[in-house]
């Protein structure tokens, strides 16, 4: 039997036997509250001494299937007193129901002793989880686990337009507009490595939907690390107990409780500064091995977030089975409030984990370190050591005694690193070869086959952990009782009359698009800024441009743009067809084509965009583009034949042909100035060396990208790319064929490149791209339009940040050697947002470095400093230019950025 067939059979073989299990198993269920009779919500219920978890629902409500037997239940929720409660399942199908009220913690503070002159007692514990942070962190070398997740989005207001202009979909309105929920087998694997399975997959309202939930989008949020990754700012958040914390956060010790055998603190965390990227809540440290039993933090608008208000994340850990010594957490709960663009609204994430197995702790037994701590701090004074039955207790010390402590308590972390990978490779040996996460390919970090959204309502009340409330279970109920409705055509029909009606808006900022959503199709046309330009060899220019998309249910596409160019000025009509066919369902793999009569930029990557070359010669008599005619084809294949690896291969035919100025139309005139000819002026071409005519060039590219490390989703009908910590490594080469269909240019261009993005954590995020290449061998006929052109830029708009800005769009274009190189470092704030004024206005600082080097224009070096995040969407640089150590001009930019 072929292994998926096999691996497939057994998986059903496993279903059945859980339905009969689940069958025979009782249900527990009830309401976790509180002293006033309001339910807790996410409060976690798990089974002590195994591996079985969940969490209660917004109100409080929870639910547990278990097999016949007594339990031992433990109901915990963040700054409430845990309470056990035994209860007897009966054999066979049943529902129990128990129902809890917690008690808020007393926090006693009577058990350390504070003088006048001594900090909080909060300090040194801090201290003591700071030095253990690096030990907890990596604790646990491997584990595998079952993993619910549930996302909601609910709107509170919509706005009738964004910006006054575009309207809002008639689908947008207050309400849940998002609710999914997953089922997923996950395993971990030091250092940071989740592969996880989906089981199952629920959206509502969409039977065929897959929820966007993954357990590794997480894992930014460990505490454990020195920064913590929101997914809502560009920058981290430092944890209270990063190695730096003390620079951040002042402390306070409220009180300390005993729960379940341990002594918990409870510590109130305080930022010092509100201009620092920090938290504000609790923290629940545990005595003895100082580590995380629990969070409760926020980030409110002082953290500058972006379109969030307030965020809010709980955390719960507990000992893992079989090895208690070793912690790993049990539940964590994301809430946001948000508001952007006359939106408003909350939304949550909360996962439980539970059926924690193959937990392989890197150590085999708790260190000497806390083994002696145990013994010898945690009893008081003057009393007997405490027995197995009796709680420890603080010694009533100074805090200065507990400084001390700390110094000699130090943990040994020596040879860590080693036992980690030592353990880790030790779970991969004990993987069963048949595990499909075992079977997961490098990189691919959470696996979706085909049938996961099929399961149907008796399925979910079987494995769903945390009950829904009844706000999702109308929302359920109706929308999915109405999808056939919504999506028969009649009612998307509705809709798209709705969608594709005509607003200036659509017109001057967005374009227009057409849609027939029953049909999968569309219809799409350009803003008008760029249907309609001026340049002055066609004078007025209409660029009738539109796009059409045919889309088939498995997400493969083809697309048609057809272009009528018509030049008023030169009578000209220029006909185009380009086309971009998706050929496989998953993986990129697109034919490309181009066909017809175009006018080009000599530089076809240039920042010099169609509006903005209009607005500058229409207004400032300074007609930057320079442009040619090109009739021919191009056939191109994009392609993925393995995980970062992307391969374009392309071969073209085209006539190029030199155009002239035929229009001189203004509306603007500056005095003593005027247009220049349509012919580009380059120091590696003299003497108008940069006219030719006419020219006929065969030629054939290959393209290579590869980026080592890059992670990825595999969906059904798509595989998303995650990114990686490694450069993006590229090779290219192009030929041009002589003599081929009458071909009269020969030559060849290589060229390598390196692009690489790092974060340093609170000082902020380096982009940066290298690129070298030349033309080698024999050169014949070779026109301007062959050369290699530099994105340059005379203009205050600037389109690229990432590329030159004051060097000129043509003069050092070069038929030989080049290496040029570009920088960028986005500080996030960590500069302006220590200055009030600009922190309020949440702006942020950014610096660049451009560099060129060619035999013709020497060293060339551009300096910049700027502002981003004006409005949120606007950047602001400025910038000056030395060529071979002389002062090359100077400017402003203005430009996008986010």
């Amino acid at each position: 039997m072929p292994i998926i067939a096999r691996a497939s059979f057994y998986y059903l073989v496993i279903l059945g036997l859980m339905a009969t299990l689940g069958a025979q198993a009782g249900t527990i269920r009830g309401k976790v509250s509180g002293p006033d009779g309001t339910g807790l919500p996410f409060a976690n219920v798990a089974v002590r001494g195994s591996a079985t978890s969940t969490g209660s629902n917004e109100q409080g409500q929870y639910q547990l299937r278990l097999a016949g037997g007594t339990y031992q239940l433990v109901f915990q929720y963040v700054g409430y007193k845990p309470r056990t409660e035994i209860v007897r399942v009966p054999a066979g199908d049943s529902t129990l129901t128990c129902n809890i009220a917690l008690a808020p913690e007393a926090y006693s503070l009577t058990e350390v002793t504070v003088r006048g002159t001594d900090r909080d007692p909060a300090y040194a514990i801090i201290q003591h989880a700071q030095q253990w942070r690096a030990y907890h962190q990596r604790e646990v070398a491997a584990f595998r686990a079952r993993i619910y997740i549930k996302s909601l989005g609910r709107l509170s207001e919509t706005p009738s337009k964004i910006f006054g202009l575009v309207k809002v979909g008639p689908d947008l309105k207050p309400g849940i507009f998002y609710l999914s929920e997953s089922l997923s087998e996950i395993a971990f694997t030091q250092p940071d490595v989740v592969k996880e399975r989906m089981l199952s997959s629920r959206v509502s309202g969409d039977s065929h939907g897959i929820s966007f939930n993954r357990a590794s989008a997480g894992r930014g949020l460990s505490f454990y690390n020195n920064l913590v990754k929101s997914g809502f700012s560009e920058r981290g958040f430092v944890s209270p107990i990063a190695a730096n914390a003390l620079l951040f956060y002042q402390y306070e010790l409220v009180g300390s409780s005993q729960q379940n055998g341990e002594l918990v603190h409870k510590i109130r965390v305080i930022p010092r500064r509100r201009s620092d990227p920090v938290f504000s809540g609790f923290l629940y440290v545990v005595d003895g091995s100082w580590r995380l039993h629990s969070v409760d933090l926020h980030l409110n608008k002082d953290a500058q977030l972006d379109y969030v208000d307030d965020l809010h994340i709980e955390q719960l850990f507990a000992p893992a089975p079989g090895a208690p010594w070793a912690w790993v957490i049990q539940s964590q709960k994301l809430a946001v409030d948000f508001s952007a663009l006359g939106f408003k609204g909350t939304g949550f994430i909360t996962a439980v984990f539970s059926d924690y197995n193959r937990v392989v702790p890197t150590y085999p037994a708790p260190p000497t370190e806390l083994k002696v701590k145990n013994e010898e701090v945690r009893v008081g004074a003057g009393s007997q050591p405490a027995t197995s039955n009796q709680a420890p207790i603080i010694a009533p010390v100074t805090t200065k005694e507990l400084t001390r402590q700390i110094k000699r308590e130090k943990p040994n972390l020596r040879g860590l690193s080693k036992q980690v990978r030592q353990q880790v490779k030790q779970a991969q040996r004990d993987s069963l070869r048949n595990d499909p996460l075992s079977q997961m390919k490098r990189g691919q970090v959470q696996l979706v086959e085909k049938g996961v959204n099929e399961r149907d309502t008796t399925y979910w009340s079987q494995v769903r952990p945390v009950p829904l409330t009844e706000e999702e279970k109308v929302d359920y109920h109706r929308k999915d009782s109405s999808e056939v409705i919504r999506n028969s055509r009649p009612y998307q029909d509705s809709l798209d009359r709705k969608r594709n009606e005509l607003g200036v808006g659509k017109l001057l900022l967005t374009g227009y698009t057409y849609s027939n959503t029953f049909a999968k199709r569309t219809f799409a046309v350009q803003p008008i800024f760029n249907e309609l330009q001026y340049n002055t060899v066609e004078g007025y220019v209409l660029n009738a441009e539109a796009t059409f998309t045919q889309r088939t249910a498995d997400r493969r596409f083809v697309s048609l743009t057809p272009t009528l160019r018509y030049g008023f000025s030169n009578h000209q009509l220029q006909p185009s067809l380009a086309l971009t066919w998706q050929l496989h369902p998953q993986q990129l793999s697109q034919l490309g084509l181009v066909a017809g009569r175009t006018i080009e930029n000599f530089d076809r990557n240039s920042q010099l965009t169609p509006f903005i070359n209009s607005l500058y010669s229409l207004l400032a008599n300074k007609n930057y583009a320079k442009l040619y005619r090109r009739e021919g084809a191009e056939i191109n294949y994009l392609w993925e034949p393995a995980n970062g690896l992307t391969v374009r291969g392309a071969a073209s035919y085209f006539r190029r042909t030199q155009l002239f100025n035929t229009a001189d139309y203004l509306w603007h005139d500056v005095p003593g100035r005027a247009f220049t000819p349509n012919q580009p002026v380059a120091d590696e071409a003299p003497d108008n060396a940069t006219a030719f005519g006419r020219s006929n060039a065969a030629v054939l590219g290959l393209s290579l990208s590869y980026r080592p490390g890059q992670r990825y989703i595999t969906r059904p009908d798509i595989k998303f790319n995650l990114g990686s910590k490694w450069p993006t490594f590229n090779v290219q080469g192009r030929l041009a064929v002589p003599h081929l269909l009458g071909a009269d240019v020969r030559y060849l261009l290589l060229q390598g490149s390196v692009r690489y993005a790092h974060q340093f954590g609170l000082l902020g995020t380096s982009a940066a791209s290298a690129t070298v290449g030349g033309f080698v061998g024999k050169q014949e006929g070779l026109t301007f339009a062959d050369y290699h052109h530099f994105s340059g830029n005379r203009t205050l708009l600037a389109a690229d940040f990432a590329q030159f800005q004051l060097l000129d769009y043509y003069q050092y274009s070069t038929r030989a050697s080049y290496f040029e190189g570009h920088f960028n470092h986005h500080f996030n704030g960590f500069i302006f947002n220590k200055v009030p004024l600009l922190r309020a206005l949440k702006w942020q600082e950014v610096i660049s470095l451009n560099y060129l080097h060619t035999a013709q224009i020497g060293q060339y070096l551009e300096l910049g400093a700027g502002v981003e995040h004006i409005l949120k969407i606007m950047r602001v640089d400025f910038y000056t230019g030395l060529q071979s150590g002389q002062r090359a001009g100077a400017g402003l930019r203005v430009g996008l950025g986010f």
